[in-house]
């Protein structure tokens, strides 16, 4: 998925959870930010900011994810 971004929460969430692997950070709400900062190019942060941060705030807490939080 190197290089190829689409506007949609599947595209997204792979992007996201690439990313979250790399950002070194203990406060959650502050990862999940830099996190959306850091895909700030992807085509679903652009078009959708508000669902982005929900779609990783579910990915975190719900779907427990990354158990360290």
């Amino acid at each position: 998925m190197k290089g190829r971004t689409y506007n949609n929460a599947d595209s997204f969430a792979i992007s996201f959870d690439e990313e979250w692997q790399k950002v070194d950070c203990d406060d959650v709400t502050q990862k999940i930010n830099k996190v959306i900062e850091i895909l700030s190019d992807h085509p679903f942060v652009i078009s959708n900011p508000d669902n982005a941060i929900n779609i990783a705030r579910f990915r975190i807490f719900s779907l427990k994810k990354f158990e360290k939080f």
